[in-house]
């Protein structure tokens, strides 16, 4: 096996593991020009294994996009822990904004009970929890209707946006780190995400542990600070001290129901 060979089998596996990987990236881990990282990503995508992207590299089939009713069943219990303490947070009289994915889906069905609040969403299932709850004001976000998410984006929602602001938004994440933060398959979901956290007076992500430090995809939602991420106890210790170093409140939320709450970093509700 010559060394080419073999440095190309190694950047299918980082690709594979890691998602996105850039030119620069690889260049300075093989210690070769970057016109031999090319060379390299174009000989693996003339044999499938690679789709190129802009700077980089991504394994094709390797991170797959789960539909949403996919990702429903995964982290069940992650995610119903997140969504409690969520709801937790919402006072009455409230104007929030839900985003799409199973774990704000999760928030939504826990605010059923609450009473004179306000919810604006671009996710048909939350539409769906919320629609016949006498004490909610739903509004939906239109737009193009991205069915594998079963969210509205585009120009239409981003518009309806740039006239409102709320109490509180809650975000979802394909994965979130600490340094890029949201990670997504699609930009126009990153720039709806985007204009979603500029609207609030306080923005959190709820992401389950196994989203932590991941970068399945290549297209990122960069949140002014401050935020917080809300995850399950379960998050790895060294995940959690990136997330506190660069700035952001985190929540680490036990499996069973609690109200113990993680005092050095915990959200103000108020």
């Amino acid at each position: 096996m010559t060394t080419a060979q073999a440095r190309r089998e190694e950047i299918y596996r980082l690709a594979t593991t890691a998602g996105l990987t850039s030119v620069e990236e690889l260049s300075q881990r093989f210690r070769v020009t970057a016109s031999t990282i090319r060379r390299d990503l174009a000989l693996l995508n003339e044999q499938g294994k690679l789709a190129r992207t802009y700077g980089g590299a991504l394994a094709i089939g390797a991170h797959p996009e789960a539909s949403l009713r996919q990702r429903i069943g995964e982290a069940f219990e992650q995610k119903q822990a997140i969504a409690r303490w969520a709801a937790a947070q919402v006072q009455p009289g409230e104007s929030l904004l839900l985003d799409g994915g199973s774990t704000v889906g999760a928030l939504a069905h826990a605010l059923r009970s609450h009473a004179n609040l306000s919810v604006t969403t671009p996710a048909l299932n939350t539409v769906q929890e919320l629609g016949d709850s006498p004490g909610i004001q739903v509004d939906c976000l239109g737009g193009r209707l991205r069915s594998v998410s079963q969210t509205f984006l585009g120009p239409l929602a981003e518009a309806a946006l740039e006239r409102m602001t709320f109490d509180r938004v809650f975000l979802g994440a394909d994965a979130v780190t600490a340094d890029d933060g949201i990670c997504e398959a699609d930009q126009a979901q990153t720039r709806l995400k985007e204009l979603m956290a500029r609207r609030g007076a306080h923005v959190y992500v709820l992401a389950d542990s196994s989203k932590l430090g991941r970068r399945p995809f290549h297209a990122w939602v960069r949140l002014p600070l401050p935020w917080t991420l809300v995850t399950d106890a379960a998050a790895d210790p060294q995940q959690i001290e990136l997330f506190r170093r660069a700035g952001t409140r985190v929540q680490s939320v036990p499996l069973a129901h609690s109200s113990t709450v993680d005092e050095a970093a915990v959200e103000d509700a108020s």
